[in-house]
């Protein structure tokens, strides 16, 4: 059993016959298995395949930069470590796992004592730790190096399976030596078999005539990372059976077959190759977006290529716009440019939320279908959130011949679960490719658009973490909204944005709101902490205020800055109090829409949009009242915002607007992304930057020119009516909802920057988009603000809301990467201490979010003979078949239409469940309709999810509260 079948060449024919007989694979199921060498010229093989056509040049380059010899050295190192990596498996304390395949070593003079005998020491010599070693041993006593030179290289070796070795865990397998090679006479052989592999690979693999070189090198940690990445996914590849069968073969190939074979099988998408467009801007936007027929290009688009287009190299571009001025396409058009310039092979459009996430997606597939590309490319595509599989447009991609590459399901592992596992993650994830499947590879897809969790996760102590940082190394990045994430979120940023610089990864940023000082933040993480001549010029960023702006900055280079005008159009908003009641917010909305007219009421909580919007359905009748917030199932959710944009879309595309007078009560859902249009506005009292956000929602476009006369004559003047406020109070007192979400003092400065225009009236309206950034400079001032008699209650909210950011920032810390540290320091111990594997578990979404963890159900209908079914209310598909009320067995596995349904009706329960008591008890209670037909491989769709069961009257009880949803205002929740 030494794989002799094969023809003498290669590695197999540089060795003996003990080296020969040492095994790295076996299937327990068909007792097939792989020699180690055969996995190491396998592994090699795939290294080489996908430096040469899948890795993007911006990676490579990064590579190529840190070693002496350029291309040709950068491609050799990394098949060579691919080659060497499981050379850990040349031990006893590997091989002893499976008996007859270690007899056939013994049979070769290679002595070890049995699995059992050699007891629990054996889990101090991990195959990858003990690969670390014994590289680093061969290249210190055959090459001259010493262990620091060593360690920078052999560390991809050593972490290969996720989690780079700590010094303890070397400094442990030191004090046993037998793991790695038997105690007596056996040991020279062990030790000469070892170096025998090891001496095969330099030569095999060409890199023998340079280790003497590059002794002298000093990796810079990015590029250890990725070229621990590079082993890992070299040696996944290399693992499946279904492209490297496992010996004997049915048809024995040569090493050339193997790897032909399995790459043409594996049918990896090539990166995207960018080429910088042609042209001025209005010709790039009338190309690559669908304009209106005359429609030109904004100031704001057309200052984003240039600027692009000036950078001395690609770095960190911030475009602070108004809503509505195209951002979204002046980023895309930037990354072009950028793509091109860089090198990147593709995208990461991250957002604060699924809905936003799904929102995006089709927007990013029409962008794609425009781009030039020789015929017959494919693009990898992803929408990475744990909903993505209910999204249509990615459903859509199954099974397709177009250039974006077909679809696959990716399916849970098998493996025993109960709904209290904490770590469960969540099933039904799509990518566009059918091997880019999975938590870990999944990111790796060329085009991606996502939640910021991906993003963030980036910075997160987690095993297998240089697999993220592969996925955004050769990728441009995009994050919108960037001024929605708190300081938990950002403490996790900043480190992100600090090693995307050291990627030299081109980031362009969105927001429409960002404090001055933040946008300097941001600027300084990405190419650090500005000090002597430079730090003025990082000064002049934290101080501008100027409306809209355009900032970049490259490693190594100072800020630029542009300042294109804003769009001609301009909107004065009237703002003006309105006492916290329910009888005067109905009666001061039966005079405005006594002509009739579209309305949004911004509510804080949940429990206030419902409050409310029961009053008004009372007065107004519930066909005039509609009701959207965060609990409703996925597919209602996905029907209201449709239905949102089908009524109170942009003319010409919204189709429904009512004729008569309509509320819509809505909580912060309603502030991103929905490019809705409304003739009023009533909000609760919110952070202004998000006050503007939903300011941005009313007169969004021209109804009858300039004039707006086609909007009732008395909501023609656009007007904001600011609520959740005791406003007679000696200090404006929120809500108590308002103040638990935001905090007293953002609350409280967004007030005071209001003062004016409040007090002001007509006289002193908000101009939008004049008026946007200094009422967010002023709102995130350091300076106090505000009258004087406002000054205690300021201070006390100010000290309170210092706390919570100092709290935050510390707790975010504890698991947060550490930046890279300087050129040659060995990357061990890169995440230890960290949080194993990060990914959509309850966990894992709150490691990054300062949020407790939710608790999500999948909700059905329970009939009256105990049978379960989907929900009775649900729509047909687009196919026209019906999903409503479809049998849910609980003997077998539901239909793949029934199970697809049912999960389509997810439910994140609201913050009553995320305490831990009550989550608990919830977790029991839900447990008690485990389900284990539906926990089996074939079951993606419904394996690991609770299972919420209502009534007929689409009630419940759970953990201690009375539970009630409608299809018109979601989840209610009292006490019981």
């Amino acid at each position: 059993m030494t794989g002799e079948g094969d023809a003498r060449t290669g590695l197999h024919a540089r060795l003996d016959r003990p080296a020969l007989s040492v095994w790295a694979k076996h299937e327990r199921d068909s007792d097939g298995w792989l020699p180690l060498w055969r996995h190491m010229e396998d592994s090699a093989a795939v290294a080489g395949r996908l430096w040469d056509e899948w890795l993007p040049l911006s990676v490579r380059t990064l590579i190529v930069g840190a070693l002496p010899g350029g291309e040709a050295d950068a491609r050799r190192l990394v098949v060579w470590l691919a080659g060497v990596h499981d050379i850990g498996k040349a031990t006893p304390a590997f091989a002893c796992q499976v008996e007859q395949l270690a007899q056939v070593m013994r049979g070769h003079g290679l002595e070890m004592r049995s699995q059992q005998a050699m007891g629990a020491d054996r889990r101090l010599a991990p195959h990858g730790l003990a690969g670390q070693v014994l590289l680093g041993e061969w290249l210190e006593e055959r090459h001259g190096w010493t262990a620091k030179q060593a360690g920078q290289f052999t560390v991809a070796v050593g972490g290969h399976h996720g989690v780079p070795p700590e010094h303890g865990q070397i400094q442990a397998l030191d004090r046993h030596p037998h793991l790695l090679r038997t105690h007596g006479p056996s040991g020279t052989l062990w030790k000469r078999v070892q170096e025998e592999l090891l001496d095969a690979c330099a030569d095999e693999f060409g890199v023998r005539e340079h280790l003497a070189s590059w002794r002298a090198v000093k990796l810079p940690q990015p590029v250890q990372v990725l070229l621990s990445a590079l082993v890992i996914v070299s040696d996944w590849i290399a693992s499946n059976p279904d492209l490297f069968p496992y010996f004997p073969e049915d048809v024995p190939r040569t090493g050339a077959q193997r790897i032909a074979s399995a790459w043409a099988g594996l049918g990896l998408p090539s990166p995207w190759r960018a080429e910088e467009p042609a042209g001025d801007a209005q010709e790039l936007f009338a190309s690559r977006f669908d304009l209106p027929p005359g429609a030109k290009v904004r100031p704001v688009q057309e200052a984003a290529v240039e600027l692009a287009r000036e950078m001395d190299e690609p770095g960190l571009m911030v475009i602070e716009a108004p809503m509505g001025e195209g951002k979204t396409e002046a980023a895309l058009a930037a990354v072009e440019v950028l793509a091109a310039r860089s090198g990147a092979g593709g995208v990461f459009f991250a957002l604060p939320t699924m809905a936003t996430g799904n929102a995006m997606f089709p927007r990013l597939l029409d962008w794609l279908d425009r781009l030039p590309a020789p015929k017959g490319t494919r693009y990898s595509v992803l929408l990475a959130h744990s909903k993505a599989a209910l999204n249509d447009d990615f459903a859509d991609l199954m099974g397709t011949s177009q250039r974006i590459a077909a679809v696959d399901v990716d399916g849970v592992e098998e493996r025993a679960w109960r709904p209290s596992n904490r770590g469960r993650f969540a099933a039904a994830e799509l990518v566009a490719h059918a091997w880019l499947r999975g938590r870990k590879k999944a990111m790796l897809s060329s085009f991606v658009t996502g939640t910021v969790d991906q993003l963030l996760f980036a910075g997160l102590k987690s095993r297998h973490l240089a697999m993220r940082h592969l996925a955004i190394a050769g990728k441009v990045v995009v994050m919108d909204e960037a001024h929605a994430y708190d300081t938990y979120m950002s403490v996790y940023l900043d480190r992100v944005l600090s090693w995307l610089g050291a990627y030299r990864v081109p980031v362009v940023v969105l927001s429409a709101t960002l404090p001055a000082g933040r946008r300097r933040e941001l600027a300084e993480a990405y190419v650090g902490k500005a000090t002597g001549e430079t730090a003025a010029s990082f000064d002049a960023v934290a101080q501008a205020g100027d409306y809209p702006l355009l900032t970049a900055v490259t490693p190594g280079g100072t800020p630029i800055m542009r300042r294109p005008a804003a769009s001609a159009r301009a909107t004065g908003v009237e703002l003006e109090r309105l006492d916290d009641d329910m009888d005067i917010l109905a009666d001061r909305l039966e005079t405005e829409l006594a002509e009739g007219g579209c309305v949004l009421v911004v509510r804080n909580t949940v429990r206030r949009v419902l409050e409310a919007a029961a009053v008004l359905r009372q007065r107004f009748g519930d066909a005039n009242v509609t009701v959207a917030h965060s609990c409703f199932i996925d597919v209602d959710r996905a029907a209201k915002d449709a239905g949102l944009l089908k009524r109170f879309g942009p003319p010409g595309k919204a189709d429904d607007r009512p004729q008569t007078a309509h509320i819509v009560v809505a909580s912060q859902v309603a502030e991103q992304s929905l490019d809705v249009d409304f003739d009023l506005l009533v909000t609760d009292l919110a952070p202004v930057d998000l006050l503007l956000q939903r300011m941005g929602r009313l007169h969004r476009h021209l109804r009858g020119g300039e004039k707006q006369t086609d909007r009732p004559e008395r909501l023609r003047q656009a007007r904001c009516l600011v609520t959740g406020v005791d406003w007679s109070a000696a200090v404006p007192a929120p809500v108590r909802g308002s103040v638990a979400v935001y905090g007293a003092y953002a609350l409280l400065r967004s007030a005071a920057a209001l003062l004016p225009h409040l007090d002001g009236g007509r006289e002193r309206p908000v101009r939008l988009p004049t008026d946007i950034s200094p009422l967010v400079q002023r709102a995130y001032a350091d300076g106090p603000d505000g009258p004087a008699d406002w000054a205690e209650a300021l201070e006390t909210a100010r000290a309170r809301h210092e706390e919570h950011r100092a709290d935050q920032a510390e707790r975010a810390a504890t698991f947060r990467l550490d930046g890279a540290a300087r050129p040659g320091w060995p990357l061990f111990g890169w995440v230890a201490a960290g949080v194993g594997d990060a990914d959509d578990t309850r966990e894992g979404r709150a490691q990054v979010r300062d949020s407790r963890e939710s608790l999500e159900v999948v909700v059905v209908q329970r009939r009256a003979d105990g049978t379960l079914a989907t929900l009775p209310w649900l729509e047909p598909d687009c196919k026209g078949r019906s999903l409503a009320g479809l049998a849910l067995p609980t003997d077998q596995v539901p239909t793949a239409l029934a199970a697809r349904t049912a999960a389509s009706c997810g439910l994140r329960l609201p913050i009553q469940f995320s305490y831990a008591e009550v989550m608990d008890r919830a977790i029991d209670e839900l447990e008690e309709l485990h389900i284990p037909a539906w926990q089996v491989k074939g079951s993606h769709w419904l394996a690991g999810q609770l299972i919420l069961p209502l009534d007929a009257n689409c009630q419940t009880h759970l953990a201690g509260f009375r539970l009630r949803y409608s299809k018109s205002d979601g989840l209610e929740v009292t006490r019981a």
